[in-house]
């Protein structure tokens, strides 16, 4: 009798378990995809809707009443009060445009206005004009007040974009959500920026397509096997403008003031914490190969996949027994060196 009870409560809990709960909705500037494995999974879901929903009305930059358009709206003049949050988000976004030498930096907002790259309203802006935008872009000029928990721009017109990292940050909520409601298994995709939440409820890692980004969304290069990992990509063909049979990439480099150029066309970053990959993409993306093959072999849990114009594919070391490559047109460099 007490055997048979046992048994019952196991396969009680199994179905729990495998109960699955789905939401898509809008919110941070993207299409937001869902899914979470227990029994608590949908009000776990529904939980995470309303904290995306939170860290959006703080940090959208196309909100007036968010904490960055009040920022931004007292850059040069005063110190604006912020919640954790947007504090915290900051915070890091200056951490990455240290580590990655300026080339991300969250004070981009008036070149990315002056550009206007995958909108009706773009156009190429002048030398001049670029020339001018670029005293505004400096990442130095964010002053912070620990003890108020207050931030300001030094110079009047500059103005904060925290679009580069907010969603990662957003990612790490959502998994403390999860597992708050004990949510052992499930994906949290954020446009793109994906957390694959343990394993999958087969005890099989989670297999993540990485974008071949020459091809229509959906065509992958190779697959993933992951676990508790985010998965970041920037690439230039997620959104760009044409203008006399020449193509605009929206990823902007901060210190020229024009589109990068270099030998990527694709990064994905690898890592435990979603912020750090929100953080670090766009940089490498702006670094450049070699750069970023030394930067990320050198940070401790961050790993990446690099994609060349030439459609060489370029892994760190921590990833290699964990992608398999699909897609013949590309090929796997095994034997590059890099200096540490």
């Amino acid at each position: 009798m007490i055997i048979e009870k046992i048994k019952k409560l196991i396969s009680k809990n199994s179905i729990a378990q495998n109960t699955s709960f789905s939401k898509q909705f809008y919110c941070l500037g993207t299409i937001i995809s869902l899914t979470a494995y227990g029994a608590s999974a949908e009000i776990a879901i529904n939980k995470a809707q309303e904290r995306l929903n939170d860290i959006d009305d703080k940090m959208s930059v196309f909100k007036p009443s968010s904490e960055i358009s009040k920022i931004n709206s007292l850059s040069g003049k005063q110190f604006e009060k912020v919640s954790f949050d947007t504090y915290f988000v900051i915070k890091k976004a200056v951490h990455f445009s240290e580590l990655s030498e300026g080339t991300f930096d969250p004070t981009i907002r008036p070149l990315v206005k002056l550009w206007n790259i995958g909108k009706d309203n773009f156009r190429i802006p002048t030398n001049y004009e670029i020339k001018e935008i670029l005293n505004l872009i400096n990442y130095k000029n964010i002053i912070f007040d620990e003890n108020s928990s207050s931030i300001m721009l030094k110079k009047e017109g500059q103005s904060l974009d925290v679009g580069g990292i907010a969603k990662g940050y957003a990612a790490d909520e959502i998994n403390k959500i999860f597992k708050k409601y004990k949510i052992k298994s499930g994906i949290i995709d954020l446009g793109g920026n994906i957390y694959a939440v343990g394993q999958k409820p087969n005890k099989k890692n989670w297999n993540i397509g990485i974008q071949n980004p020459i091809r229509i969304r959906g065509s992958y290069v190779g697959i993933l096997s992951l676990s508790h990992k985010s998965i970041v990509t920037s690439g230039g063909y997620e959104r760009y403008s044409t203008e006399n049979n020449k193509t605009f990439h929206h990823i902007l480099n901060p210190k020229t003031g024009y589109p990068a150029k270099n030998e990527l066309v694709s990064t994905t970053i690898i890592s435990d914490k979603s912020i750090d990959g929100d953080g670090l993409s766009t940089g490498v993306y702006i670094m450049g190969l070699q750069k970023s093959i030394k930067l990320i072999e050198n940070l401790d849990g961050v790993d990446a996949i690099f994609i060349t114009k030439d459609n060489k594919i370029y892994l760190t070391s921590n990833i290699k027994d964990k992608f398999r490559l699909t897609d013949t047109n590309f090929s796997l460099q095994e034997d590059y060196y890099y200096e540490k």
